[in-house]
């Protein structure tokens, strides 16, 4: 067993990472916690944050699902049924496929979901008025 003083002399001559070489960043690219916008809904419903590309281009895209803790209910059609919605448990992987009518949420418990894919997102009532 190394004594106490040892291993402080250690840890104080290991590199830390400070002074490391540039990664070339158009190969690699990342954002820390601390750099990451979170920006909540008119509703404030939930949060949404930009990690990479430009929300501002226009086109249908699939959304990317995973259900992280709860349960995600889930419906399609254009009459908004929350009683027919089908069940994902946590761990569930699901795709929102661009140009279809869909609709989901949360019921009775508390539930986490992550969300991606490329923007803009729209959101439009199930139910035609």
């Amino acid at each position: 067993m190394l004594p106490l003083a040892v291993v402080a002399l250690l840890l104080l001559i290991v590199p830390s990472g400070h002074g490391a070489p540039d990664i070339d960043r158009t190969a690699v690219d990342w954002k820390t916690p601390a750099e990451i916008k979170w920006v909540r809904n008119a509703a404030g419903t939930n949060e949404s944050a930009v990690l990479f590309g430009d929300p501002s281009k226009p086109g249908p895209y699939n959304r990317f699902v995973v259900v992280l803790s709860g349960t995600w209910w889930m419906g399609t059609g254009e009459t908004f049924d929350p009683e027919s919605t089908v069940a994902a448990p946590a761990g569930s992987y699901v795709i929102h496929y661009a140009n279809k009518v869909h609709y989901d949420g949360a019921k009775a418990e508390e539930t986490i979901i992550q969300v991606w894919g490329m923007g803009p997102a729209t959101s439009t009532p199930a139910e035609k008025r």
